[in-house]
């Protein structure tokens, strides 16, 4: 039995009889606020309580220790401000007077979240949910105890200049987005993310912790609001419009511009007043224009006009560095070209994604070799053994398979690189593993994503596995014929096919050129982009011949609704550059 005397109540490390912790400098006659659980108290037989780490409108967290792991934990405890009492002498809680209804609304809100969470378990960027328990009057949350720093003190502590270069910022953070989407399809809206609440753990990697009701994170409730400036939208504060997935997706296109420009945003509330988000010159200059699009549409003030859900998001940040996807309709196409190319930035990194793209090709090619050849060796093998069986000389044979009854343990692949799976010999001798290759935009290439047999379950010895292992983004090259000078229906066909995403744009028609057919392209024939990517096809428009010029634009792209802020920020943009 483990004597908690001994024990930091901060750390949970022993420190023996030491006033005070080496480790944390927490000092052992602390006393916790008299409104929540007592240090030392032990719930259910098993979890010890330390110090109140934080509370918010709807709860609090408590350092933890799992008295049967002698682990640390977490313990979220659902104690709503204002709503709930607790008995000195039992502990237990209860509700305040005359709030009962909404204090068992509340809490069975609580527990619904943390059990849905808790069914999550295993998905990469997410906190660890161990087990919920109800008892004494409320609802306990048992999460892992994270070995980490917040994404906020990691940008100022690990980074010379607080902010992170595209490339990096991308590996940090697109799994949470992904870890987001699997969330929203659960139906939990974090209404929380910012760089507070994103954790980077020890392995690298950020986990999403911080979670509560939507009572806590939304004004005007009977719950103590607990919002994160520049980081909540609009919609939070009690304004117009709809909370949703598209929350979460502001919130997340904040924490990206915090990462990659170094300040947080504006408020959202301040915002709508006098819409100050600008991106300075020297980052315009250095971040794809894919990019600043994306948190352009992600940080759309009106949710209406907000990015909706974490795919069509995904798919912005993923988009080619030449693509000018959801650019201003009144901004002329051959200008924005222009501005590209005057941007090493861009030019630089488009070059290192194709030759990127053909190094992928080679390799595919030599894997399609090999794979063709054993496949003829098996097939060789197969045959000479049927014919030996005594397909032609009459004989019959019975064959004995010995199964091995031998039960092994199957771990958790996901995460970890195929080829370290492969060559680790524990695994090769108690394993039949299976390689299944899919592209993935948010997976690193060579990376388990997904297994055929549930972590932790008992199978016998060899069973096979199969691994689903990223092959990285999928490119696809630009047409060289069949869009300039074809009639934008056919165009548009041809690179949908191809795995492109179209937009149409008209030119004034003051020469008489045939309507619809394709003047102009943003890609370039015979280039390699990302699959999905955005080419914006400018077609001539209704010939007419008066001297005003009427430009008229149509998308597929439901993000090039919001135009107008759209405008203002990549004008901003162009005019920090250029006076820089």
């Amino acid at each position: 039995m483990i004597n908690s005397d001994n024990l930091c109540m901060s750390c949970m490390r022993e420190i023996g009889s030491a006033k005070q912790c080496p480790y944390c400098g927490f000092h052992v006659d602390s006393q916790q606020s008299a409104d929540y659980l007592p240090i030392r108290t032990v719930l259910g037989n098993r979890y010890l309580v330390g110090k109140l780490l934080e509370f918010n409108g709807d709860g609090a967290t408590y350092m933890g220790l799992d008295l049967t792991t002698r682990s640390t934990i977490n313990i979220r405890e659902y104690f709503p401000l204002g709503l709930a009492v607790r008995e000195k002498e039992t502990l237990r809680v209860s509700s305040a007077s005359g709030k009962e209804r909404i204090f068992d609304e509340y809490m069975q809100s609580f527990t619904e979240l943390w059990r849905k969470l808790h069914r999550l378990n295993g998905l990469s960027a997410l906190i660890k949910v161990n087990e919920v328990i109800e008892g004494g009057g409320t609802c306990y949350a048992i999460t892992e105890n994270i070995k980490g720093v917040s994404l906020r003190e990691y940008l100022l502590k690990n980074t010379s200049s607080g902010y992170l270069p595209w490339e990096k910022a991308r590996t940090l953070l697109m799994p949470v987005l992904s870890t987001l989407g699997t969330l929203h399809n659960s139906g939990i809206v974090h209404r929380g993310i910012s760089p507070s609440t994103l954790i980077v753990a020890d392995d690298g990697k950020i986990r999403i912790t911080g979670f509560s009701i939507s009572a806590a994170r939304s004004a005007h409730t009977d719950l103590q609001e607990e919002i994160f400036p520049g980081y909540a939208a609009f919609e939070q504060y009690g304004f117009e419009g709809r909370q949703g997935p598209w929350t979460d997706i502001y919130a997340f296109g904040a924490v990206l511009y915090r990462t990659l420009i170094g300040t947080d945003p504006i408020d959202a509330k301040e915002r709508v007043a006098n819409d100050r988000l600008m991106i300075p010159g020297r980052f315009a200059e250095q971040l794809p224009a894919y990019v600043i699009n994306g948190l352009v549409n992600a940080l759309q003030i009106l949710p209406d006009d907000r990015i909706k859900n974490v795919e069509e998001l995904r798919d912005e940040l993923s988009a080619s560095p030449n693509a000018v996807a959801a650019a201003d309709k009144k901004m002329d196409i051959e200008q924005i070209r222009t501005t590209q190319r005057e941007e090493p930035a861009a030019r630089t990194d488009s070059a290192e994604i194709i030759a990127e793209a053909r190094r992928r090709h080679k390799r595919s090619v030599v894997i399609i070799v090999l794979s063709t050849i054993i496949i003829v060796a098996v097939i060789a093998i197969v045959v000479m053994l049927f014919l030996s069986d005594g397909k032609f000389s009459g004989a019959q044979k019975t064959t004995t398979v010995s199964v091995s009854q031998e039960q092994v343990e199957v771990p958790n692949f996901v995460n970890n690189n195929y080829e370290d799976v492969i060559n680790d010999k524990y695994y090769s001798s108690n394993f039949t593993i299976e390689k299944q290759e899919v592209y993935s935009d948010t997976v690193e290439e060579g990376v388990i994503m997904k297994q055929s047999i549930t972590p932790g379950t008992q199978t016998g010895k060899m069973s096979k596995i199969v691994l689903t292992v990223s092959k990285g983004v999928e490119y696809i090259s630009f047409p060289s014929s069949g869009v300039i000078g074809a009639g934008y229906t056919e165009a548009k066909a041809l690179l949908e096919k191809s795995g492109f995403k179209v937009t149409r744009v008209e030119k004034n028609n003051e020469s008489g050129q045939t309507k619809d057919v394709v003047y102009q392209a943003s890609l370039d024939g015979g280039a390699v982009y990302p699959k999905g990517s955005q080419v914006i096809l400018t077609v001539w428009g209704e010939y007419t011949t008066t001297t005003t010029t009427t430009t008229t634009a149509s998308t597929t792209s439901s993000s090039q609704e919001a135009n107008g802020n759209i405008s203002d920020l990549l004008n901003g943009i162009l005019n920090n550059s250029n006076n820089g």
